[in-house]
């Protein structure tokens, strides 16, 4: 099966109904996408498909084929970060930071929709979750990178 990731072609020989998120990792090696809960409640394996957030666990493989696939290891643009990741940074948003990269992607496809958001709009699109609890700092790094 033929995959586009992070702008690179891959081969891959895995069952279709393979949730992607496990290709991703353990074919690609690319770790940075979470596996958080495996039901695609959490966010932490968020994804963008052909620029939309998708959540890779429960996406099989199949899915994905012929279609542009971006991780976090592909979000920036050579060494500049991407600005939601500049405005985690800036903003401490990370406390363990296993959900970030999940939450960071999910972040950048909403302000690719919706280039300043509303909290109303946050509330509704951003639903990943953090075990930590940064929610106010997400929020405020959202509105930052929205700025920037």
């Amino acid at each position: 099966m033929q995959l586009n990731v992070n702008g690179k072609s891959h081969e891959v020989d895995v069952e279709p109904t393979t949730p992607l998120l496990w290709v991703i990792r353990e074919q690609l090696g690319l770790t940075g996408t979470k596996y958080g809960c495996g039901i695609a409640q959490c966010g932490a394996c968020t994804v963008h498909i052909d620029g939309a957030a998708a959540r890779s666990c429960a996406m099989p493989v199949s899915a994905a084929a012929g279609k542009r696939i971006t991780t976090i290891e592909g979000l920036a643009s050579g060494k500049a970060l991407h600005k939601v990741q500049k405005a985690w940074v800036d903003h401490e948003v990370p406390q363990c930071g296993y959900c970030q990269a999940g939450m960071i992607m999910a972040v950048a496809a909403l302000l690719r929709d919706k280039p300043k958001p509303t909290d109303t709009d946050i509330d509704a699109t951003i639903t990943n979750i953090c075990r930590c609890g940064t929610f106010q700092q997400v929020r405020e790094a959202i509105h930052a990178a929205a700025k920037a």
